[in-house]
């Protein structure tokens, strides 16, 4: 069977996640032309994104010096989610590159295969973007995720609206 790949060269591309703290989803979104395509991604994913963007972004700027200007970095408007969002796939796996000639970086995603439907391959996603637009969604990343629900200073697990019995308090205390 043949790999399916979509090859985006991003006009934009951005995280956000739509819901309440403890029950948001988590989308990326590229744009290229008219077409959008959407991905249904997890919370860590996303935090690990930022960061592989940040190292990568820093090894660049050692190995390959070029200043990104202002002007380069997308507007704030170019990092929300366009409607509708038709999901194409839920990502699996992540990956990222960097093509000289182009000065491109390149985030590989990959669909996430249930075990009921390993007859068929994953289906890929290529994204093509420049540094100023991966610098820019690693610092919205960063906002999106901050956006969440406070961390229990005792025990580092999310606390919900109406709080939580930490463990760490061996289930006697309600920390809010």
């Amino acid at each position: 069977m043949a790999r399916r790949v979509t090859d985006i060269h991003s006009s934009r591309i951005t995280v956000d996640a739509l819901g309440r703290p403890g029950e948001r989803v988590f989308l990326l979104q590229a744009s290229e032309g008219n077409s959008t395509f959407t991905f249904k991604i997890e919370k860590q994913q996303a935090a690990v994104l930022a960061l592989s963007i940040d190292r990568m972004l820093e090894e660049l700027a050692q190995r390959f010096p070029r200043e990104i200007s202002k002007l380069e970095e997308p507007l704030s408007s170019d990092l929300m989610l366009q409607e509708p969002f038709e999901i194409l796939f839920v990502v699996g796996q992540m990956g990222m590159g960097y093509d000289q000639s182009e000065d491109a970086l390149v985030l590989v995603l990959q669909e996430l295969i249930l075990e009921e439907e390993t007859d068929r391959d994953a289906r890929v996603a290529r994204i093509w973007a420049s540094r100023a637009q991966m610098k820019a969604l690693s610092r919205q990343i960063k906002e999106v995720i901050s956006r969440g629900r406070p961390i229990c200073s005792m025990c580092g697990q999310p606390i919900d609206p109406d709080g939580h019995f930490c463990p760490r308090s061996n289930g006697r205390e309600r920390i809010h």
